[in-house]
């Protein structure tokens, strides 16, 4: 999946807020934050996400009207927040746009399952996997898990982001500029050195021998590729 792993949380609640980032955080996500409904199309505006979260109650701005004008900038999955459980609420909601609607309170594996949920419906209407096997590596684009040879690894958002860019591209070569570009953002094509040390580290996780990696190799003063033959 290459597309911004970062959410936009819109809400004028701190707690609910410092709720949804933890744990949004613990599952590899990035989080932007705003108060108010302009700061979030603001935020929408400067920057790519992968999903928005929205609450109706926002001080400035009617949350309808946010979906709405959310949805004229971007396609991004929207879930709404709400304490309010009535049906016309609801339908308004989704007819004007958002992808989901959850009702306060909530419990966090829920909500976990409606981010899954909008973020795979977007990979299939883009034609895009959420899964990708490559010989004895499985990564799960949603939930970001990795297993090599049926073992759970741990990664970093960044290693993650790095393995899934070059699965994506399994036996192509990807260039350090475009590994670094996609993964760091534009501006860092020439950190080749930094991205060395990522690559040093997936392999420690991911190779039989670090040393003599098979399936993340060096097509030297080039970049890598992802054998799709290991």
């Amino acid at each position: 999946m290459s597309a911004a792993q970062d959410v936009l949380i819109v809400d004028d609640e701190p707690a609910i807020r410092r709720f949804l980032r933890s744990s949004l955080i613990a599952h590899g996500f990035g989080v932007v934050e705003a108060e108010t409904g302009q700061a979030g199309l603001a935020a929408l505006a400067r920057g790519s996400f992968a999903l928005v979260v929205v609450d109706l109650g926002l001080p400035d701005i009617d949350g309808h009207e946010l979906v709405r004008g959310i949805r004229r900038q971007s396609p991004v999955p929207i879930i709404v927040l709400s304490v309010r459980d009535d049906e016309t609420g609801k339908v308004a909601a989704l007819d004007g746009g958002a992808d989901d609607y959850v009702t306060k309170p909530f419990g966090i594996d829920e909500f976990m399952a409606r981010v899954r949920a909008a973020l795979r419906h977007r990979l299939q209407q883009q034609g895009q996997t959420a899964t990708l096997r490559v010989g004895d590596l499985f990564i799960d684009v949603l939930s970001r898990d990795v297993k090599i040879r049926g073992q759970g690894v741990k990664l970093s958002r960044r290693e993650f982001d790095l393995l899934v860019y070059l699965a994506e591209h399994a036996g192509k070569v990807v260039t350090h500029q475009q590994a670094l570009t996609h993964v760091w953002g534009p501006g860092h094509g020439e950190y080749i050195e930094y991205l060395r040390v990522y690559v040093r580290q997936l392999r420690q996780k991911i190779e039989t021998d670090p040393q003599h990696p098979r399936l993340l190799q060096t097509v030297p003063g080039v970049g890598y590729r992802v054998s799709a033959d290991d």
